[in-house]
């Protein structure tokens, strides 16, 4: 690889937003209206961080407070898990970080009483009342706006790897989908979803703003759902592509990632060598191979040719190495190579549920032994 201008000390901002379901302890299924105490502890006790309801009764959504470093992001990620925890418990529920839960049925799911989430159902009908779904966002601050949107353009090639690192809902309805998430193929019913366009400056993603408020498509930019966007409410870059991890080990090393790679991406903009990026079929294709294969995937957006995943990471992490000193991660950000080896939590909820199949149990059965498995591995080295 050619030598490049050393890493700067280019101040980074984090913080990171995770959707989690709470689960029966007893049944194994989602709670369709779960205590709301759960709610009013978590949001008396989560600090400088935030907790909220989402579209679903089923979910809670945290958001840790900004961080300048990775380590910092994983003192408060801890601290959101650990609440949330321990707020679900207190009241009889499970927390499950997965995209998906294997078994529940989206017609028992309750919506929140909001307007907005009304809205939505009015508008979207069944493809949001489906939308059973969890995410992991990533939130970066740096630079300026302009750069920003730019730096959006140059990650688009490698949104499908991201996708591929965090597979977690290869279930739907006590089915097996053939896919190792699920959620982004639900997620695309919906309108403004999917790879964000090509864009060169923030006036340029203003425009495309505007022009949906005077159709009255959307209310403001929180209502385009990219994979990746600049964020309505910080002057951040935000990553929407990832499903929820459910081990905390996982999410770091995807977030490490993604900052050592701004950084060295804003590092190629400033020498002026950022490579062109393939084609956006190519892209689109990729994001797929992600969806299907996860872990097992080969890529088309990396060469000439396919190359395996595990050659394609090898290869990122190799060229991030200064980033990663710099900003005092290199072990998280080895860690991915560590998720391609071992599997992803839909690789794990799979092998457990054929495991068990050959062993003698049902396919109900398999599928609650899954359910207690990823309970167990959220509660992992988080709880109290």
């Amino acid at each position: 690889m050619e030598k490049h201008s050393r890493p700067n000390k280019l101040p980074v901002a984090l913080g990171v937003e995770e959707e989690f379901f709470l689960v029966d302890p007893e049944s194994r299924d989602l709670f369709a209206d779960p205590d709301p105490r759960i709610f009013e502890f978590c949001a008396g006790n989560c600090g400088p961080h935030g907790v909220t309801r989402e579209f679903l009764r089923s979910q809670i959504e945290t958001g840790t407070h900004v961080s300048t470093s990775v380590s910092g992001l994983r003192k408060a990620l801890l601290e959101t898990r650990r609440t949330v925890i321990e707020g679900a418990e207190l009241y009889g529920a499970a927390v499950m970080a997965a995209s998906m839960h294997p078994f529940a049925a989206w017609q028992k799911q309750e919506i929140t009483q909001r307007v907005r989430y009304e809205q939505f159902e009015q508008t979207f009908q069944d493809t949001v009342r489906r939308s059973a779904l969890s995410g992991m966002h990533i939130h970066a601050g740096f630079a300026d706006a302009d750069t920003r949107v730019r730096i959006m353009t140059a990650m688009r090639r490698y949104l499908p790897l991201f996708h591929a690192l965090s597979g977690s809902s290869p279930f739907a309805e006590g089915r097996e989908t053939g896919f190792k998430s699920w959620r982004l193929t639900l997620m695309g019913g919906l309108p403004r979803t999917g790879m964000p366009p090509v864009l060169d400056n923030y006036a340029q993603f203003e425009r495309i703003v505007t022009q949906y408020r005077q159709r009255d498509f959307i209310r403001d930019g929180s209502e385009l759902w990219w994979d990746m966007r600049p964020s309505h409410a910080y002057p951040t870059l935000e990553m929407r592509v990832c499903d929820v991890c459910t081990r905390l080990e996982d999410a770091l090393a995807i977030a490490a990632l993604y900052i050592c790679l701004i950084r060295f991406l804003v590092r190629l903009e400033k020498d002026g060598v950022i490579t062109d990026e393939p084609p956006a079929e190519i892209i689109a294709e990729d994001r797929w191979i992600a969806q299907r294969y996860g872990v097992f995937s080969h890529f088309g957006g990396f060469g000439c040719g396919r190359t395996d995943i595990g050659d394609c990471l090898a290869g990122l992490v190799e060229d991030l190495a200064a980033d990663a000193v710099e900003l005092g991660c290199e072990a998280e950000l080895r860690h991915t190579l560590a998720i391609v080896r071992d599997g992803t939590g839909a690789d794990r909820q799979l092998d457990l549920y054929r495991l068990c199949r050959l062993g003698g149990d049902s396919h109900d059965r398999a599928l609650r032994r899954v359910v207690d498995a990823v309970l167990e591995e959220t509660r992992d080295g988080v709880a109290g």
